[in-house]
């Protein structure tokens, strides 16, 4: 019971004050202009319990935890081999240094013409935004290892594959949570920007077409959905990490 409160206690002192300056900016503008957080809330409750939320919400979480699997499963194998092997990193680096710069969001009009209006480019624009925060910072992470370590596993006898699932791998994931981690905010940005448009379905589907028929609870609504999703995902890869990474204080 005391692991739950002090769970929940940072969200409800945070909402507190949210809620406070919410309604401070309603009384303000008018809640014609800016809804009441007491309204937007009975709103929200309301379509908790209607399917059509739900069929909004899943659509989203499937993207973006797609996308979480897909960054994470190249990123973070692909981080290792070039923050331990010279040559790989020699090979792979020039090409990461001159796509990392840019955006990678400009590419959503290529993707959508290669693999159409669905969930595949949607899913492959949030992989590819995320996985280079996974490649640089475990392949960053991987340079900083302390050599003596490696050097004492290989004196053991230990051999490549040995080497790789007993020192680089166990040293890199706190690395690649951390990216992980910092970055669950630009995933659910980018999921909202590519579910804007040439969708129906998914939170960023429901914020904009409640915003353009001027139904502003419903826009909140969507709002709300998708900080929901934000906190699980980024509560989800602190709950991974300690499990994985016991010996890694987040």
């Amino acid at each position: 019971m005391n692991s739950i409160l002090r769970f929940v206690r940072p969200y409800i002192y945070t909402m507190i004050v949210l809620l406070s300056l919410w309604k401070m900016i309603s009384v303000v503008l008018s809640p014609i202009v800016f809804p009441a957080p007491e309204s937007v809330l009975k709103a929200f409750g309301f379509a908790l319990m209607t399917t059509d939320f739900w069929h909004h919400f899943f659509a989203s979480a499937y993207r973006v935890f797609a996308a979480i699997f897909i960054a994470w499963s190249v990123g973070f194998p692909l981080g290792i081999v070039m923050g331990y092997s010279k040559t790989a990193d020699h090979m792979i680096s020039p090409f990461v240094q001159l796509t990392y710069p840019i955006p990678k969001i400009v590419f959503l009009p290529v993707v959508l013409l290669i693999f159409g209006l669905g969930d595949t480019s949607k899913i492959l624009i949030i992989s590819l935004i995320l996985g280079y925060q996974v490649l640089v910072t475990t392949r960053d992470g991987v340079k900083g290892i302390n050599q003596e370590y490696l050097k004492s596993i290989r004196s053991l006898g230990a051999n490549p594959w040995q080497l790789y699932r007993e020192g680089l791998i166990p040293a890199s994931l706190p690395y690649g949570f951390t990216a992980l981690r910092l970055n669950t905010g630009v995933s659910v940005a980018v999921l909202f920007f590519v579910e804007s448009f040439a969708t129906n379905q998914g939170l960023g589907y429901l914020i904009m077409d409640a915003w353009g028929l001027m139904d502003y609870n419903a826009m909140f609504t969507g709002i709300f959905g998708m900080s929901l999703l934000g906190v699980i995902i980024n509560e989800l890869v602190n709950l991974l990490e300690k499990l994985i990474c016991p010996w890694f204080k987040i």
